[in-house]
């Protein structure tokens, strides 16, 4: 799609991952075809599309870890890895005609709002177009952080992040570095450590690992969610039931999850028969604390010979030799960075000027606040999708999505109700006042109480990331939007060149 084609849009959607995808099949449902997707990658699926590193994979089931619109019957196994999710968003793609909305190489660098003209002012590298209603699915999960350690711009070997895996460059033979134990780290680990000279893994806070029931679903089962397609809303419906009953523990009684908390040593015991090493890799915090993950193989790659284990973050590089916080050293020829993304601090956010001229994130400065997760105030007609609180620490965010989409749809409508040239700017007494709320019902959580630091935290040790709630709460509390949560924009419209400008009320 060419520049020319749409100087503006009715909604510009930020993102082509779940989200923004998602946006895009719900804007179609609602009968609005003049919208664009701005992607800045040259294809679509977001954070499935970027991370694929050996091993990847999600640790949701895959028929609840997909579209309730879209469900797919041939999910080879129980837990799809991401070359079968990145292909089931371009099936997607392919499926609601979404190819044509999508502009790819196109960056957003600025997003300005012009309160003269009610609309959004987006520049990118793909050229600029304005629109009406701006919806960000840009996501938590997109833009890697590498921490600033002394030394790494001098060192020989190489370097890159999960996220941004070299595969042009080979790892056999090598003396590797591992840094970090989250997610991303205990799926490279078992997938490189029989192929590399020397793994060495930096961990700064060892996580809590339950055994991952994965198996491949076998032919028949396929044939039959073909054949009987509520069959697969079944399977799906079961794995949210048991998540959304899971939910309690984690937001009002912590202790109830000293089961699960004997069942991880139980599944690190198995593989794990070195006291010592042991000891190194038993938390001393809540489990549920920090995400919960979830590998058969992650404990046992850590026996083997070839790898060791510094129970310490990394804090200095000097030349070809990393040295830890605690003083433990490791020659490596390569540096493999598990350490995350920039959830709390979103680049994005940067981008993003509102009414008042102020980025959102200066608006932000304190830490993230949004009304239902979507609306902040000072930035009329834009919306986030994943935003501020509405992460999950056991369930698929595919229901967090949806969620969010029922409410941009009413958005849409209540702007159609209105008439004319109107915006919507979510009341900062709306926006306090939910934060508020959700602030209060985090206190008890695990997250907040269970002892550890975790990426859920901004800098200032608040829980701006996690949902403190189920999945149907939210889908409750977003189904509609109240308007007298928001401020109604007009347009200044002058009678006669003559005559000052008024603003309808």
């Amino acid at each position: 799609m060419s520049e020319s084609e749409h100087r503006h849009v009715r909604v510009a959607v930020i993102g082509s991952g779940f989200g923004g995808l998602g946006a895009a099949v719900r804007l179609r449902r609602e009968g609005i075809t003049d919208f664009v997707v701005l992607e800045r990658a040259g294809g679509v699926g977001g954070t499935w599309r970027d991370n694929s590193y050996p091993g990847c994979a999600c640790d949701v089931p895959s028929h609840l870890y997909s579209f309730s619109f879209a469900p797919h019957p041939d999910w080879p196994r129980t837990f799809s890895g991401q070359e079968h999710i990145r292909a089931y968003l371009e099936h997607v793609t392919d499926v609601f005609h979404l190819r044509p909305h999508i502009r790819f190489d196109s960056e957003v660098k600025r997003m300005t709002w012009d309160a003269g003209k009610l609309r959004w002012d987006i520049e990118t590298t793909g050229g600029n177009l304005s629109a009406d209603v701006v919806v960000s699915a840009t996501g938590p999960l997109s833009d890697p952080k590498v921490p600033a350690v002394p030394g790494l711009d001098s060192f020989p070997g190489k370097v890159f992040h999960s996220a941004r895996w070299d595969h042009g460059y080979d790892l056999a033979g090598k003396r590797v570095a591992m840094v970090g134990t989250g997610a991303s780290a205990i799926q490279i680990v078992p997938s490189i450590q029989p192929e590399v000279a020397r793994l060495t893994v930096f961990q700064r806070t060892p996580p809590w690992v339950l055994p991952r029931v994965d198996r491949a679903i076998s032919g028949a089962e396929r044939s039959l969610h073909r054949a009987l397609p509520f069959t697969t809303q079944l399977r799906r419906g079961l794995s949210w039931g048991i998540r959304e009953l899971q939910v309690q523990a984690f937001t009002k009684h912590p202790d109830e999850l000293g089961f699960v908390e004997r069942l991880a040593k139980r599944n690190m015991a198995r593989a794990i028969k070195d006291q010592a090493l042991r000891a190194r890799l038993t938390p001393d915090y809540r489990i549920g604390c920090k995400r919960i993950l979830l590998s058969n193989t992650y404990y046992p790659a850590l026996a083997q010979d070839n790898v060791d284990v510094v129970a310490s973050g990394l804090g200095e590089v000097r030349g070809s030799t990393l040295v830890a916080a605690d003083g433990t050293e490791a020659e490596v020829d390569a540096i493999v960075f598990g350490t995350g993304f920039h959830v709390t601090d979103l680049p994005i956010a940067e981008r993003v000027v509102g009414a008042d001229g102020r980025t959102l994130a200066e608006t932000w400065k304190d830490g993230m606040a949004a009304l239902r997760g979507a609306s902040a105030a000072g930035f009329p007609n834009w919306m986030t999708i994943i935003g501020p609180n509405t992460g999950l620490g056991n369930s698929s965010m595919i229901l967090m999505i949806e969620s969010q989409l029922n409410y941009m749809a009413d958005f849409l409508r209540q702007l159609d109700v209105l008439g004319g040239r109107a915006a919507l700017d979510a009341r900062p007494s709306a926006v306090n006042a939910w934060n508020r709320k959700v602030q209060d019902r985090m206190r008890r959580t695990v997250w907040n109480t269970g002892g550890c630091t975790s990426w859920y935290l901004d800098a200032s040790g608040r829980n701006t990331t996690v949902w403190p709630g189920t999945t149907a709460e939210f889908r409750r509390v977003t189904r509609r939007v109240d308007l007298t949560e928001y401020q109604v924009l007009r347009a200044p419209v002058r009678k006669s060149a003559a005559e000052p400008a008024e603003v309808e009320a």
